[in-house]
């Protein structure tokens, strides 16, 4: 398998953002991701899909959707669309027949910001999740990079103060979003976690301040989501496209806070008497499961069972546990940056089944 980074959820002059496609390819050809994800409000662009490439990168250009109903106040339940290959945004009324159609068509779907407080300083609503009684959803948006900075927004001397030092923001997802995740894997749900950028390219203005929040290069840098496709991308849209659609679908997947070091090379699986797993994958437990974490660096690493930490390692490269308990396994990774200590990798589960 080999291992692709990907940036997704972003807004183009589509809808509220302020680039455009190919704004967004020459970031990603910067920052050297493999492929981005751009979601628009309300508005599926039939046409930017492929590869831009500079003298010596590619990097593979996909649009989805963010939608929402707009009719609905206050305006909650943003759902992050990928893979349709279709407008949605009319069936935005009616949450079920939605996810529905989007798994018909062969589609993903993610819960985006399920946490995403009020920012009154600015005016800014809650636009959190409050649907829960839906089922046949694909995952959630475990770190979503805008709403965190939003969270921050207590006055407007904060805003400026992180506007000015942006890497000083990101710490890690909404402690309520990792309990709900949790919670609605313990309850037998297989739900696939992802990180997003919800990259805009604001430019903001505070008196005679003015300053661009968060180009979509810096985005690029931060948090990223990391899958595991079968084979090499061959430089075919239709083939290339499959292949993330699927790793996505089974949640070969971590989220990674690439800024303060690449995350690249973390590995997560399992081996048992029934063979191997890997993250997003199930295996029996009989006879004992053995479960591996290789880190890039040296780290704080914590393996998580039913959202319980059960094993903490310092400072250490590799991490091994042996389990004999069926549970939802996964792993958090700390390490200190920029005078605090940060999320740095949360990844998408093994699941120990009897």
């Amino acid at each position: 398998m080999q291992e692709l980074v990907i940036n997704l959820h972003m807004h183009t002059t589509y809808s509220d953002g302020y680039g455009n496609h190919a704004a967004i390819a020459q970031a990603a050809l910067k920052t050297g991701l493999d492929a981005v994800i751009v979601t628009d409000h309300n508005v599926w662009v039939n046409g930017p899909d492929g590869y831009y490439r500079d003298d010596q990168r590619r990097t593979l250009l996909l649009v989805g959707e963010e939608i929402h109903d707009q009719t609905r106040d206050p305006q909650k339940n943003h759902l992050l669309v990928i893979g349709a290959g279709r407008e949605l945004a009319n069936q935005a009324h009616d949450l079920d027949q939605l996810l529905q159609t989007i798994r018909k068509s062969g589609g993903l779907s993610f819960l985006a910001h399920p946490i995403d407080p009020p920012a009154p300083a600015f005016g800014e609503p809650d636009i959190s999740w409050v649907n829960w009684d839906i089922s046949d959803f694909t995952g959630i948006e475990l770190w979503n990079s805008m709403s965190e900075f939003k969270g921050l927004l207590k006055s407007k001397l904060h805003a400026i103060f992180y506007a000015y030092n942006p890497k000083m923001v990101a710490r890690g997802p909404y402690k309520e979003t990792l309990q709900k995740w949790d919670e609605l894997m313990t309850e037998g749900r297989q739900v696939v976690a992802i990180g997003g950028s919800d990259a805009h390219a604001f430019p903001a203005r505070l008196g005679l301040l003015h300053r661009q929040l968060f180009p979509y290069e810096f985005h690029f840098q931060g948090v990223n989501t990391h899958i595991w496709v079968e084979q090499p991308l061959n430089g075919d849209l239709v083939d290339d496209r499959r292949l993330i659609i699927e790793a996505l679908r089974q949640g070969h997947a971590f989220i990674g806070y690439d800024l303060p070091a690449s995350t690249r090379g973390f590995r997560f699986s399992a081996q048992g008497k029934a063979g191997s797993a890997w993250m997003g994958d199930q295996i029996p437990v009989k006879d004992g499961v053995t479960l591996q974490i290789r880190l890039p660096r040296r780290a704080e690493c914590h393996l998580i069972k039913d959202g319980k930490v059960i094993k903490t390692w310092q400072r250490r490269e590799t991490c091994t546990h042996i389990t004999t308990i069926p549970g939802v396994y996964r792993v958090e990774v700390y390490l200190h940056y920029m005078g605090s200590r940060r999320g740095w990798i949360y990844s998408n589960p093994i699941y120990v089944k009897e």
